[in-house]
């Protein structure tokens, strides 16, 4: 780890596991009725009744898709390491593999993650067992999940999930440099969903927002991975903690109780870097952002406007050379605590953009807006009149431009990756 040398005058921890963790608990473990069965199968009706009971405000095109994906977990059935062929690699990082797999008996590709954990035979019972409570999340706003089993001959869990072929946000925003207002805009409804639908329907925080663990799709679908609802998971690959950058909320890593405001903060972290480009730690200079913005505002909102309708790259900021990559640690993590949040540039963004942005990231949380309010603000709606404004075009044509992203990113399709 970057700067591990040196002395940690601030005393700050980096948190390791959720078990403890602050309110929200580590995802509840749903009914009876909600959870799998012997075959590991979601029932389609009792699916869509909890939805219209839950009030889910779903388009039709949404709800038909969810049919789909669990009548296709009702066909796959019980997951054996033996049905699946590798198709391709699309990361690895300190906690794992990514691979795009098919699942032969169905022709069914997927997404999957393997871990390789050193632990005992009980503890590997309770991690699938923990990991059940996602047969229950059926959500246009979370990854959907197929299963997970531990390999027979390693100590290595595989955990299969959907297949987002237009990759996690980190890479889509290797390709297009930063994204256009309108773009964040969709996307922050989408997080907003997600984030509300895990308190509500399992009782659960994300506890790891960013944009790696955010995946889209050429469909315009924008959905949340890598949640940690097993909290044996998370301890189990606490030594696998690597990076220079952080999103977690100062009262974590002053390593008191936290909350979904914790997540809020994250989310608000997240927003700023995937619309200026960079990770906002430390700020940027405002130089800066003079070099790729215009003094004038409506300027820079038409220019939104047009690569968001158009797939156009946005000027970007050069690499920093004094920026968070050479920051130690300990020294990023002392500057989340004790620095003020960063803020988006005003004249290079909507009022509405920047003053969402600052609800997220008040630094003490009881001042931070809640999801529900944070739901009824104007930002996240913004764009929803513009017919021109569509997340899987956009996507279609920024990755074109480049390279197509087949997949999720290193850090991404672990349900519990501490990068």
């Amino acid at each position: 780890m970057e700067g591990a040398g040196r002395k940690n005058l601030m005393n700050l921890t980096i948190p390791t596991s959720s078990a403890g963790g602050g309110s929200g608990g580590g995802g509840g473990s749903g009914s009876d009725s909600e959870q799998k069965s012997a075959t590991g199968v979601v029932d389609v009706q009792r699916v869509m009744k909890k939805m219209d009971e839950q009030g889910e405000e779903l388009d039709e095109s949404q709800r038909q898709k969810l049919v789909e994906f669990v009548r296709r977990k009702h066909t796959i059935g019980e997951l054996k390491n033996d049905d699946f062929a590798d198709i391709v690699e699309l990361g690895c990082g300190s906690s794992g593999v990514v691979q795009r797999v098919l699942h032969k008996p169905t022709k069914q590709v997927m997404a999957r993650k393997l871990i390789h954990l050193e632990i005992k035979p009980s503890v590997r019972t309770q991690i699938i067992r923990e990991l059940e409570v996602l047969h229950s999340c059926n959500s246009p706003y979370i990854v959907g999940y197929f299963g997970a089993f531990f390999v027979d001959s390693s100590a290595t869990i595989s955990i299969c999930m959907e297949y987002m072929n237009a990759g996690s946000l980190d890479l889509v925003l290797k390709q297009a440099g930063r994204l256009p207002e309108p773009i964040v805009s969709k996307i922050t409804f989408s997080v907003l969903r997600g984030l509300i639908y895990l308190r509500q329907n399992i009782n659960c925080l994300h506890r790891d927002v960013k944009p790696s663990n955010i995946l889209v799709n050429l469909e315009g679908e924008c959905k949340l991975c890598d949640f940690g609802v097993s909290g044996q998971l998370i301890d189990s690959m606490a030594n696998s903690f690597v990076g220079t950058r952080s999103y977690m909320a100062p009262e974590r890593l002053n390593g008191e109780e936290y909350s979904i405001l914790s997540d809020i903060w994250s989310m608000g972290l997240s927003l700023i870097e995937l619309a200026t480009g960079r990770y906002p730690i430390p700020q940027p200079d405002s130089r800066d952002y003079t070099n790729i913005f215009s003094s004038d505002r409506q300027q820079n909102l038409r220019e939104h406007m047009e690569a968001a309708k158009t797939g156009k790259r946005l000027r970007c900021m050069e690499a920093p050379q004094n920026g968070p990559k050479q920051m130690a640690i300990f020294e990023l993590l002392s500057y989340i605590v004790y620095q003020q949040p960063p803020k988006l540039p005003s004249f290079a963004f909507s009022e509405e953009f920047c003053d969402f942005v600052d609800c997220c990231l008040r630094k003490n949380p009881k001042e931070r807006v809640g999801l529900e309010s944070l739901m009824r603000h104007d930002f996240p709606k913004k764009y929803e009149e513009e017919p021109e404004v569509s997340l899987g075009k956009y996507l279609g044509a920024i990755l074109d431009h480049g390279h197509p992203v087949l997949g999720a990113s290193s850090s991404s399709s672990s349900l519990a990756n501490p990068q």
